[in-house]
């Protein structure tokens, strides 16, 4: 009896070993060994940052920036021997814009400089134009009457003051043990974490639905916004009250011919976030539609100015003492013509599965203020040295290793979610305002979608890699556990079932592909550089960026040498299209 037993313990213990022996991820330590000597101690990842920001940097999307510096990346690319390089056209069609010279100056009663920087597809100014200041603080549409014939040749304000507390906590910022263990530790999001499938329609809400979904949607963008932050936002859309005058205020500047709307920058201390121009939306528009300032088929719109906080909070206290503030500006921008964007596109060949693709990217285009350095030039930077250092190791990845470096992410995450439609799926009714999401209906496949395995994306910062979001996939849990083994001394362990919004890997994820985006340090991103316009060189870090290109190279040869493509989640069935409202 005791040998029997003895028997089926040797054979279970065979059984579930042989068990454990198929399932258990395979890594070449060997090659990662190599990868990690590579990239920790002959690095160029930061070469490659300085020229996408010192030479190449900013690169609004569609400008002539933009092209030189895809073009410059496409040598370099070419340099290291990767193939099939090209550039694939996707929406929007937009208008090149350029600054050119800018310069704003108090001249009465007291001269100073004045930090600011006009908004992305701004109109100029004709020579120096020299006006007085006005405070357009109307809160309702009564209180616009107020300001009828008062605007023409004037310097417009048109935001309430910031208050600018001071920094009792250090900006520069590293996950903690708990921070990661709370990630660790999380629950999967309930229904897979909610996608807006189109803008939703405002018109037909209630205030109070309408705030609610308002909300949730500049969550989707920033995830990390508490509810603070997200009244403060929402109260200067609506001018400070209860209506959104904004759009009736530029209207009343573009009629009544004022130089320019000047309104206050978020961050201080003369660092400040800058985007695009606001466009009033068209007559008869559904709330809530978007209307771009870069669409060549758009009205002409009053230039815009975005100022630093301190200085937009002086001049107003100075006109609410009765001070006539006289201002002199010079805005000289260069219009290009109207063409498609475009994505950067590159491989390493496959051998025996070269038709399966493993893909690595982040987005290329920038904002127009600082140079790009940590939103997305890092993420660029990254991706560019992790196929350097594939290349140069010589290394044989059966599957096509591929980079994309995309388009107009800043305008709603378009060339990636261009990219897979073109090349593997879409579902049916996409395409709506709403950058996160597409249909809600049938996903129709393109050939390729079974050729697919897993895309890596990297854009949130310089700070070094911490982890992995799963994005709701736990079949990928061992696996990049086994990845990130060889990782762990460096910092990178972490893996959390929760997803993370806001970037390109949803275009993958959207149609039920692999796509991910790793977990980062923040560093600084959310308080001094993202959107920034001192996101300059200095803000990245250099062992954090060697770390971070590192991963991305391990992580792109084993998807590329596993036996199997990267499993999906199970695929969702269609939704029926939202006709209520919430």
């Amino acid at each position: 009896m005791a040998r029997r037993i003895l028997v089926v313990l040797a054979l279970v213990a065979f059984v579930v070993s042989a068990g454990f022996a198929q399932v258990a991820e395979k890594v070449d330590t060997a090659v990662i060994s190599k990868i990690k000597d590579e990239g920790l101690n002959r690095s160029q990842v930061m070469e490659v940052l300085s020229y996408l920001t010192d030479v190449y940097g900013p690169r609004l999307n569609a400008s002539p920036e933009y092209k030189e510096g895809a073009e410059w990346v496409a040598k370099k690319l070419a340099s290291w021997g990767l193939q099939n390089i090209h550039f694939e056209k996707c929406a929007p069609v937009s208008k090149g814009w350029t600054l050119k010279r800018f310069a704003l100056n108090t001249v009465d009663p007291q001269p100073f400089p004045i930090i600011g920087y006009p908004k992305a597809w701004s109109p100029g100014v004709k020579g120096t134009v020299t006006g007085e200041a006005i405070l357009f603080d109307a809160k309702s549409e009564a209180e616009l009457e107020e300001f009828k014939g008062k605007l023409k040749g004037k310097f417009v304000l048109v935001s309430d003051e910031r208050d600018v507390p001071a920094h009792f906590e250090a900006e520069g910022k590293r996950l903690t043990d708990s921070e990661l263990l709370r990630l660790a530790n999380a629950a999967p999001q309930a229904g897979g974490a909610r996608r807006f499938r189109g803008m939703p329609d405002f018109s037909r809400m209630t205030p109070a639905a309408r705030d609610s979904a308002q909300r949730a949607m500049i969550r989707e963008f920033a995830p990390d916004a508490d509810s603070a932050r997200i009244a403060r936002f929402l109260s200067q859309m609506r001018g400070g009250g209860g209506q959104n005058v904004l759009p009736r205020k530029l209207e009343m500047c573009l009629k009544e011919g004022a130089l320019v709307v000047f309104d206050v920058g978020r961050g201080d201390g003369g660092n400040l976030i800058v985007q695009s121009a606001t466009v009033p939306p068209p007559a008869g528009a559904v709330q809530g539609q978007r209307v771009t300032a870069y669409d060549p088929k758009v009205p002409q719109v009053v230039p815009q100015v975005t100022l630093a906080a301190e200085h937009y909070n002086r001049l107003v206290r100075m006109m609410k003492k009765d001070q006539k503030v006289k201002l002199e500006m010079i805005l000289d921008v260069a219009w290009t013509q109207a063409d498609s964007s475009f994505n950067v596109i590159a491989e390493i060949p496959g051998t025996d599965l070269k038709d399966e693709i493993v893909l690595l990217g982040g987005h290329f285009d920038t904002w127009h203020g600082g140079t790009g350095a940590t939103d997305n030039s890092s993420g660029s930077a990254a991706c560019m040295e992790a196929v350097r250092i594939i290349q140069t190791l010589g290394l044989q990845p059966r599957r096509t290793i591929r980079i994309g470096l995309w388009a107009a992410e800043e305008e709603g995450i378009i060339g990636s979610r261009e990219y897979v439609t073109r090349h593997y799926a879409a579902r049916e009714g996409a395409g709506g305002g709403f950058p996160m999401g597409g249909g809600a209906g049938e996903l129709k496949k393109k050939p390729d979608f079974d050729k697919f395995s897993v895309y890596l994306n990297h854009d949130n910062g310089t700070g070094k890699i911490r982890g992995v979001y799963l994005q709701g996939n736990e079949a990928a849990r061992p696996i990049f556990r086994a990845w990130l083994e060889p990782f762990a001394s460096l910092g990178a362990s972490t893996l959390t079932i929760q997803n993370t919004s806001g970037t390109d890997h949803l275009s993958f994820d959207a149609v039920g592909l692999p796509g991910f985006q790793f977990i980062q340090d923040p560093i600084e991103y959310n308080e001094r550089t993202h959107h920034y316009t001192m996101d300059l060189y200095e803000r990245a870090q250099a062992d954090d960026m060697k770390q971070a290109a590192t991963i991305m190279a391990a992580f792109a040869y084993n998807a590329a040498m596993r036996d199997g493509k990267f499993p999906r989640k199970p695929e969702a069935a269609p939704r029926p299209a939202r006709t209520g409202t919430n």
